[in-house]
């Protein structure tokens, strides 16, 4: 893998790993194996239409390419490149908070729908400040991360080193030397930052406290559904509840103020034995009906998994990872290509299918496989 050899092996892991034993890692994609496409024949599929709506905002398929933190780790031209590919593909990009790009500076350089995904932190005030700042900045909606509540144990960044703050080991340092390709880049470049949180700690210029201490200390481990309420009231616009797994949090969510909700288990980065997405998106979709959107995330890694979501009542599906392998590989065109080969794929499985229109796909085109 092109991104494996590029990136030294404490920056691959902390892309590539999930946290304690990675079960829930490995069942987000493998999950997809188990549901199997049932075929219509003889249907005209001479015209493929995907065409969706995902925050209000069109999608030209069904598809957002989810916030990852710290992206410019993986390339030096960072979250902007990976809007730039979305923009190309006409689906939405949703900036983290964790980015390393200001979220004005995003939409000013990129025409794309853009999303920003938000945490509710302990200093109501930043949080607020957040919810001005996109609205001034022309952001589509907001993606609410709640599955945070602690970090998840992540043990290959932990034996790497590759915490926050870094304590590097010999060997990490060594692999770090063995990359030049991307350490000197790295080096010389843009510093690493979070640039959308790191004007609050020139308050802290008198103290020992990190950029990354101040972060860590701001998730707030009391947070209930009136926190919820409080940001769809403060927002009043699109916002998707990122993190549930179940039917009941799903009808809470929506029940506070959300329009939709993500499916995710983040990852397999937090909860180790969390079910995978795909699993839990009909019951999801029973729960909530026709309206709020369902977006499946995690474990997509070819173009017939969205369908497969979609068959179960997904909305759209959302990825991570994926991208990031292609940006670490070769920037703004290995996103490109990414994106190329998944729709190419998503649609030759429509076509297959027999299915012209993802508005006829349904819970018949798709079965559980006998175990």
């Amino acid at each position: 893998m092109l991104a494996r050899r590029r990136l030294p092996g404490p920056i691959f892991d902390y892309l590539d790993g999930g946290s304690d034993d990675e079960r829930s890692l490995a069942r987000n994609a493998s999950a997809f194996a188990d549901y199997e496409i049932i075929p219509d024949v003889l249907t005209d599929v001479s015209s493929i239409q995907t065409a969706t709506t995902l925050f209000g905002q069109p999608a030209a398929w069904p598809l957002m390419l989810s916030a990852t933190g710290l992206t410019r780790m993986f390339h030096g031209s960072a979250e902007p490149a990976v809007a730039r590919a979305a923009a190309a593909q006409a689906i939405p990009y949703c900036l983290s908070t964790m980015g390393t790009t200001r979220l004005e500076d995003l939409t000013s350089a990129v025409r794309v729908p853009a999303l920003f995904q938000i945490y509710v932190f302990k200093d109501r005030g930043l949080t607020r400040e957040f919810v001005a700042r996109c609205r001034d900045a022309g952001y589509a909606g907001l993606c609410l991360t709640v599955d945070t509540p602690v970090a998840g144990n992540r043990l290959r960044d932990h034996r790497s080193g590759l915490s926050l703050p870094p304590r590097l080991t010999m060997r990490s340092l060594l692999d770090f030397a063995l990359h030049p390709g991307w350490s000197i880049p790295a080096l010389t470049g843009a510093r690493f930052d979070l640039a959308n949180v790191s004007h609050r700690t020139e308050a802290l210029a008198d103290t020992p406290m990190s950029l990354f201490d101040f972060i860590g200390r701001q998730f707030d481990s009391s947070l209930t559904w009136r926190d919820v309420e409080w940001l769809a009231a403060e927002w009043n616009g699109p916002l998707a509840i990122k993190g549930l797994m179940t039917p009941q949090d799903a009808a809470r969510a929506v029940a506070s103020g959300a329009s939709g909700v993500i499916i995710s288990n983040h990852g397999g980065r937090q909860l180790d034995g969390a079910p995978a997405p795909i699993d839990q998106v009909a019951a999801v979709r029973d729960a909530l009906g026709d309206g709020p959107d369902v977006i499946c995330d995690g474990g997509v890694r070819h173009g017939s998994d969205i369908v497969k979501a979609l068959a179960l009542g997904a909305t759209a599906c959302s990825i991570g990872r994926p991208y990031l392998y292609g940006l670490a590989a070769a920037g703004e065109a290995g996103v490109a290509r990414v994106l190329t080969l998944l729709r190419g794929q998503f649609e030759r499985t429509l076509a297959l299918a027999g299915v012209p229109s993802i508005k006829t796909l349904n819970r018949r085109h798709i079965r559980h496989r006998p175990q």
